[in-house]
């Protein structure tokens, strides 16, 4: 194991710490492409709305459709890149989020916007979990607990800039293009990656699983979209349809890696405490964020009247925060364990929750919608490094693409997840508080189903519909922020059941310190026979 952990850091931190630097800036800088167009579309979404006359559901759609992609494809492109190159795999998906972003920007429907949304999480599944791949691969001890520290802390504060650059674009220009904001950090991460990342950094010859991979893909995007249908009305066959797809691909992947000679994923390894723990709180960590972040940049568009760029601006205290608490995360994982640092992080989040819950009203000030992002900021900036690194830390090395794939399954499904769940519940609450309100209105029996269908389809539409009747604007305009206020009301209390769901698996089935360092000593003995 000696040797191992010795050629690790030879390969990169052991000739200088500058060439060190130079290759964690390239992946950081990798990484950061997929991390801004996660988040890039949050803050267009009424415009885009208005644009299309776009349902909720679709705008939910087109919200989750990257991450939708990213995670489909996260685990199958891992193991492709830990066997035919980690580099190349970077270098392709570089270059396809190219056509990924135009294609989105001027995208001449929904429909095909979502679909752009999900080939751009595609390419970023082909580059994305390398990053961390590599840094598994290259780094050993405290080195890899400080570089996951950064390109989680500077991954997620980049995701957070998002909607502030996003904001500050659609003040002069039309809504796709925000699409375009990462074509220029596309450019600089091809060269970085060309000339500074290693090559060849162990890889493995083995075989890939591709029905394994085929399946995992099927199962993740089935579920994701049974989500989403849930709340449509009259969608109840696909729902079900899907949600059986779903069903029917878990069984056959479970049975498939079980027979597999060389498993896409190692059911044994994930078997193990401290890498399915981790696996499940990083997934309601940053599912949290990027769930927050999509409900709220619409509530602040919607309901407050902030402008796209004070939208954006409003996120700034969880960039901030994520970005300066993640290093003090790193060094409470090394002195207090991962459990005490998750559960430092969990706290922090339902405090962020329960204040938007509560506080999070028609007329509510800035400080009170500032207090909630710095509450998510320091939750995610001290929860992100161990959910992590407590997956890279228990598993081989020559499963560095599994743990990497699972680590950013925690980003990208949990943020599909999260966003499908509190975009279904967003859906769902609106429709249901205007439909009561119409059904209380003084003439609600002149009132005819097609126009019941468009105040109850999305905020976008209701506005609409109040510019064509002036004479009814006011009325329509108040009962409109009051449903979409009871709507993300249904999303927060989801959000806190999560949060609530995750501390209590963590404080009861993560080890402590001592037990998680007695854990991982005894994996490593394992997997080196």
């Amino acid at each position: 194991m000696a040797d191992t952990e010795q050629g690790r850091d030879t390969a990169v931190t052991g000739q200088a710490p500058a060439r060190a630097g130079l290759v964690l800036t390239a992946l950081i800088v990798v990484a950061a492409v997929a991390n801004l167009n996660l988040s890039v579309a949050n803050v267009a979404l009424p415009s885009i709305g208005r644009a299309f006359d776009s349902s909720q559901t679709t705008l939910d759609l087109i919200a989750v459709g990257y991450s939708l992609g990213l995670a489909a494809s996260v685990l199958y492109l891992g193991a492709l890149g830990d066997r035919y190159g980690r580099k190349m795999m970077l270098l392709l998906g570089m270059g396809l989020s190219v056509p990924a972003c135009l294609l989105a920007a001027y995208a001449p429907s929904d429909a095909v916007l979502f679909g752009a949304r999900m080939l751009g999480g595609f390419s970023a599944g082909l580059a994305y979990p390398t990053t961390l791949a590599l840094i598994t691969a290259l780094w050993s001890g405290a080195g890899r607990t400080k570089s996951i520290a950064l390109w989680s802390a500077i991954g997620g504060g980049i995701a957070a800039l998002g909607p502030l650059v996003a904001g500050a674009l659609l003040q002069n220009f039309w809504w796709g293009s925000v699409f375009l904001i990462t074509l220029p950090l596309v450019v600089l991460a091809l060269l970085l990656a060309w000339f500074l990342v290693p090559s060849g950094v162990n890889e493995t010859t083995d075989p890939v699983d591709n029905l394994g991979g085929i399946l995992s893909v099927v199962l993740v995007g089935s579920l994701i979209l049974s989500i989403n249908f849930a709340p449509v009305p009259n969608k109840g066959t696909l729902t079900l349809g899907l949600a059986a797809i779903a069903l029917a691909a878990l069984i056959g992947f479970i049975l498939r890696q079980r027979a597999a000679a060389n498993p896409l994923y190692d059911l044994k390894v994930a078997g193990r405490r401290i890498f399915w723990v981790a696996a499940c709180a990083g997934v309601i960590v940053f599912g949290s964020l990027m769930g927050s972040a999509f409900v709220s940049q619409q509530y602040l568009q919607n309901v407050l009247s902030y402008s796209t760029l004070e939208a954006g601006a409003a996120f700034l205290p969880a960039v901030v925060l994520m970005v300066l608490v993640a290093p003090r995360s790193a060094v409470l994982v090394e002195t207090r364990g991962a459990r005490f640092t998750l559960l430092c992080g969990y706290v922090s989040l339902l405090l962020a929750f329960g204040w938007m819950l509560v506080f999070w009203q028609e007329d509510s000030p800035y400080w009170q919608i500032g207090l909630a992002y710095a509450f998510i900021g320091i939750g995610v900036g001290l929860a992100g490094t161990p959910a992590s690194h407590s997956l890279t830390g228990s598993v081989p090395v020559r499963r560095a693409g599994m743990a990497s794939g699972t680590a950013d399954l925690q980003r990208d499904l949990g943020g599909a997840i999260l966003q499908s769940i509190f975009g279904a519940l967003l859906t769902a609450g609106y429709a249901s508080a205007f439909a009561a309100t119409l059904a209380t209105a003084p003439d609600a029996q002149n009132m005819t189903s097609e126009m019941e269908n468009v105040l109850t389809k999305s905020y976008s539409s209701a506005a609409d519909a109040a510019q064509q009747y002036p004479q009814y604007a006011n009325e329509i305009t108040a009962a409109a922020k009051r449903s979409f206020l009871d709507g993300a009301d249904w999303a927060y209390t989801a959000g806190i059941i999560a949060i609530l769901v995750g501390a209590v698996l963590v404080y009861f089935l993560f080890p402590r310190k001592e037990q998680e360092q007695q854990l991982l000593a005894d994996y490593h003995a394992e997997d080196n026979g």
